[in-house]
């Protein structure tokens, strides 16, 4: 299993940002899908996450200017981020909850990061 992650980039204070992650591979089905960040030397921190229900879980910090969504029939998850602000600078990474043909249980993969810098 692969994730893709894509979409970050330079923007300005107030500007908004999209990103895109897509799960390719053995892929029976995927539970929990999600977006974590880690700014410049801090941890990684969750971001979001969303069901395969269309539940989906935010950060305080994202409340209100941040959306997760996602496409099961493309194995994909969305972060549309709107009102960026300088502290949401940081890498980005996507995150796939999967059960794989054949298997029991779900295991969680991640993709590569993807950086998103907040600046004027």
């Amino acid at each position: 299993v692969q994730l893709q992650a894509s979409g970050g980039g330079l923007v300005q204070p107030g500007g908004s940002l999209r990103l895109s992650c897509a799960a390719s591979g053995s892929i029976f089905r995927i539970d929990v899908m999600g977006w974590y960040r880690q700014p410049p030397g801090k941890q990684r921190e969750l971001v979001a996450t969303i069901t395969s229900s269309d539940a989906a879980n935010y950060a305080d910090s994202v409340k209100a200017r941040f959306t997760i969504s996602r496409d099961n029939a493309k194995n994909t998850v969305y972060l549309q981020m709107n009102s960026l602000k300088p502290e949401d600078t940081a890498v980005y990474y996507c995150y796939a909850q999967v059960v794989q043909y054949g298997g029991k249980w779900s295991n969680g993969y991640w993709g590569q990061g993807t950086l998103v810098t907040v600046s004027s």
